[in-house]
């Protein structure tokens, strides 16, 4: 719920700002600036929440913490991609792979009962994945609507 608040929020504010500043609506830049926003924002949490995200990468897996490291080292790097005009197309399409290869994650820690923010069990289980998929769905067509389509 966080990572769409500080979505959508973040929309709001770019495209108030882009208005006041340039005397027009620039819906994908906004878009782009709030996705940057909310990238960033996900990122931290792989750095706050490492043993919790570790928790959440299925057991056969090596170096769990390292990859949810490199992972929000990536979420950083694309978040600059899609503010950078030569590098947003490339960073959509990244983002949009990138969100369609984590979601078996959040499968797996729902399966698993897992809170990632605690580094329990005691997580919302699968009725979890009636919000994440959907929003997983919604960041992926936001991706594609503000970084790929609209050039």
């Amino acid at each position: 719920m966080k990572p769409l608040i500080v979505l959508l929020s973040s929309f709001f504010i770019a495209i108030f700002v882009m208005k006041l500043i340039t005397k027009q609506y620039d819906v994908a830049l906004s878009g782009r600036i709030a996705m940057s926003a909310m990238l960033c924002f996900t990122a931290i949490g792989h750095f706050m929440f490492t043993k919790g995200m570790s928790m959440m990468i299925p057991q056969f897996i090596p170096l769990k913490t390292c990859f949810v490291q490199l992972t929000g080292v990536f979420e950083i790097l694309l978040a600059v991609g899609l503010l950078i005009p030569k590098f947003k197309v490339i960073s959509g399409w990244a983002l949009i792979i990138f969100l369609i290869l984590m979601l078996p994650a959040n499968v797996y820690a729902s399966i698993h009962t897992i809170n990632y923010q605690k580094g329990t069990f005691d997580g919302h289980g699968l009725s979890y994945l009636w919000f994440r998929i959907p929003l997983q769905v919604l960041f992926i067509l936001w991706a594609y609507n503000g970084a790929i389509r609209i050039l």
